[in-house]
Parts: structure tokens; C-alpha cells; sequence
């Protein structure tokens, strides 16, 4: 009986003993930062004509604006060699606020140095991202920000996003910290960068816009910041119940969801550019008319090419929901906007069947968490199955920014208080 009470006291000193470390741990426990991700960009190896050559990233400077979302009292950086076939040395890298979103001059007292576990340099692995540590910048909602790297060497296969629909200036040499870069060679590419998380609050969550060159921008106004996503965070950052969300646009000019084109297919880049975006808790996802597009671009199609096709589209949006509810992410389903007319696709009566019979599946209450209906209000009333000329960039395919406008504008907010 000796023995037993023994053991008794014993276990209750060691559980008393554990319980005031557990206390102890708590009183002394990190206070915990919110981050949710501001601004991304899907990653895709750069077309021919869209990379630069090796000798122009040889000892060179690369400073990039983008433009952010929600606003925060630090930032860290991401970087990215996705598509790099070898390690990738950064060997400086700079975040600063731009003088405008159209030039390389930054507020020089702005200028921070981006540290990786303490260092200022930092080596990529291939097929890999980098998270630097937090910067101290404070950083405005709806925002520029110049993002400024330095390679010694060129990429072994680059890493970037080609339709950035913003300028970007290289030089050679060293200057992370440059006031400005006089001379400088521009392109409207982004090369090397992913993505800019911002410290947020417990309510705030990302919006990952999912799509291909409508999400992406195409016919928007170079450095002017006004695609349909844009447009959405603007309208959530004016509203003091929304300006917790942030929007993070991942879309590829020609993506697909069934087969890789500029980029990979949306299926094979879910997990990066939607599941592991910071904060993420809303997807959005526009895409499929580029599979519609191309199943007759060359030829005709039969039936049953063009029923398998649709149905192999309504399955891949199944897989997309069933992943993202895995994770307790939100899945919202855009509809797919009118395209005849287009001198790229020259659909026919048969394409135009396969699109609303997408649409009638995405409307149904059944498959996603919510409906964006952008065919609704993008179409024209007297002929449904072509843009509004209002809304129309000229190729019947694209929106102008007015049409980007109506589409961020008809996006409904309550979407995103459930």
C-alpha cells in the first residue's frame, strides 16, 4: 500500500509539475503575428520573347514595382525559383517606396535592406521559394512598392511573370539602394519575385483571383493598376469591414485547367499559387475558355470532343473545391464570358453550347460556395454571345479597362462576410 501511495504522490508531483510549466510557457509564450499575403504573382518559365538574356542578368540590378492590396505596419518578400533547373543566388535585395508607379526613382528614405535568416544574401534552391525575414516598412493598402534584387550570376532557367503590366528597370552592377537608375533598360516583365505579405490582424484573409488573361490584365493600362482585381481590392480597402481582405492576382495570360500553354495548367499550380498563399481563405476561379477556345481553333471538333471536353472542365472544378475545402478555403465561381467574334478562336455555335452549359454548372448552388457572374453583366443583351462593345478591347475576346471596371465592380462583397 506503501509502494502505491508512493507511486500516487509521484504522479501528482510530476502533473502538478507540468501543469506549472504549461503555465509558465503560456505568461512567457511570443505574442503571435498575423501576416497575410498583399501582392503575388504566378510564376511560370518566361517565353522566349519575354526573357531576357544571360548576360543581361550577369552583375545586374532588377528593380520592380508592384502595386499592393492591404496595407501593414512590417512586409517580408518572397522569392521564387519555381522553374530555376540550378541553385539561384540573390546577393542583395532592397524594398523602398517608388516615386510613382511609372519610374525607378524610390524615397530614399525609405530604402530597407531584405535579410533571409539574418543574411543579406541568399541562395534558392532549384524548384524552390524564399521567404525573407520581416522588414520594417510601413506600408499604405493600395500601394507601390519597388522591389530591387541583385544577381551575380544569371538564372540557370529564369523564373517569372511576363504579363505584369508594369515596368521594370535593369542595370549592371550593385544598386539595390540607388536613388535612381538613370539609363536603365525597361521591360513590362517581372522576374524572381512571387509575392509581398504584409502583418494584418486575425480577421484578415486573401482573396486568390485564379484565372488566365483576363485575370491576368491583358488590354489593361500598363502601370495603371486597373484589372478586374485591382478594381476588387480597391472597393474592399474603402470599406472599413473589409479592409482585413487583401487580393492576390494569379493569373496567367493563355492558361488553361486541362493542359499546360503559357504556364502550367490551373490544376498542377493550385497548390502554389492558391493553398499555400498566405492567409488565403477565398478563391476565385475564372478560367476554361482558353480549353474551349483551342478545341476548334485548328479544326473542327466532334460531339463527343466537345461533350468530353466539357465534361472533363466540370471535373477539374470539382477537384479545385474538394482541395480547397480540404485546407478551409472558399471556393467562388466565375463565369466564363462570351468570346465570339474572336479572330483567335473563331468559335462557332457548338463552342457557344459548351460555354453555358459550364455556366449552368457553375451557377448551380450545388458545386461551388458562391457565383461571380460575369457573363451577366459582361455580355451584350442583343447578342449574348459577344462582349458589350462598351466593355470590348477590340478583340472580342479581352475587356477594356472599362470592361475590368464592370467586372471588379460586379463582384459581390458579401461573399467574403460568411
Amino acid at each position: 500500500m506503501r509502494v502505491d501511495a508512493m507511486r500516487g504522490r509521484v504522479l501528482i508531483g510530476v502533473v502538478a509539475g507540468l501543469v506549472m510549466m504549461g503555465c509558465a510557457g503560456a505568461q512567457t509564450a511570443r505574442p503571435v503575428t498575423y501576416w497575410v499575403g498583399s501582392w503575388a504573382a504566378s510564376q511560370q518559365t518566361p517565353e522566349p520573347q519575354n526573357a531576357l538574356a544571360p548576360e543581361d542578368l550577369r552583375d545586374a540590378t532588377l528593380r520592380q514595382i508592384v502595386h499592393l492590396s492591404a496595407g501593414g505596419s512590417q512586409l517580408r518578400l518572397r522569392v521564387s525559383n519555381a522553374f530555376g533547373r540550378a541553385p539561384l543566388h540573390l546577393t542583395a535585395v532592397h524594398v523602398a517606396r517608388p516615386v510613382s508607379a511609372a519610374s525607378s526613382a524610390i524615397d530614399a528614405g525609405s530604402d530597407r535592406a531584405v535579410l533571409f535568416n539574418g543574411a543579406a544574401d541568399v541562395t534558392i534552391p532549384a524548384g524552390a521559394e524564399y521567404l525573407s525575414d520581416a522588414v520594417a516598412l510601413p506600408v499604405a493598402a493600395l500601394s507601390d512598392l519597388a522591389i530591387s534584387i541583385h544577381l551575380d550570376e544569371p538564372p540557370v532557367g529564369e523564373t517569372g511573370h511576363p504579363g505584369s503590366r508594369a515596368t521594370s528597370y535593369l542595370v549592371h552592377g550593385d544598386m539595390v539602394s540607388a536613388v535612381s537608375l538613370p539609363g536603365a533598360k525597361t521591360v513590362e516583365h517581372w522576374y524572381q519575385i512571387s509575392g509581398v505579405d504584409v502583418v494584418s490582424t486575425a480577421q484578415g484573409a486573401a482573396i486568390v483571383t485564379l484565372g488566365d488573361s483576363i485575370t491576368d490584365g491583358h488590354a489593361a493600362t500598363t502601370n495603371g493598376n486597373d484589372r478586374w482585381p485591382d478594381v476588387l481590392a480597391g472597393r474592399l480597402q474603402a470599406a472599413a469591414a473589409s479592409a482585413g481582405l487583401s487580393v492576390l492576382n494569379e493569373g496567367i495570360g493563355g492558361n488553361r485547367i486541362l493542359l499546360d500553354g503559357l504556364g502550367p495548367n490551373a490544376l498542377a499550380r493550385f497548390d502554389r499559387d492558391v493553398l499555400v498563399q498566405t492567409g488565403v481563405r477565398y478563391v476565385i476561379v475564372l478560367e476554361g475558355v482558353n480549353d474551349l477556345g483551342v478545341l476548334t481553333r485548328d479544326g473542327v471538333a466532334s460531339a463527343e470532343e466537345h461533350q468530353e471536353m466539357v465534361r472533363r472542365i466540370e471535373s477539374a472544378y470539382a477537384q479545385m473545391i474538394a482541395r480547397a475545402h480540404t485546407h478551409g478555403v472558399r471556393v467562388l465561381g466565375a463565369t466564363i464570358l462570351p468570346y465570339a467574334g474572336s479572330g483567335y478562336y473563331h468559335p462557332g455555335p457548338e463552342n457557344e453550347a459548351d460555354r453555358l452549359a459550364i455556366n449552368a454548372w457553375i451557377r448551380d448552388a450545388s458545386h461551388f460556395d458562391g457565383v461571380v457572374d460575369f457573363d451577366q453583366v459582361m455580355r451584350d443583351p442583343a447578342r449574348p454571345d459577344h462582349l458589350l462593345a462598351a466593355y470590348d478591347s477590340g478583340d472580342h475576346l479581352h475587356p477594356s479597362p472599362a470592361g475590368y471596371k464592370t467586372m471588379g465592380s460586379a463582384v459581390p462583397l458579401m461573399l467574403f462576410s460568411r
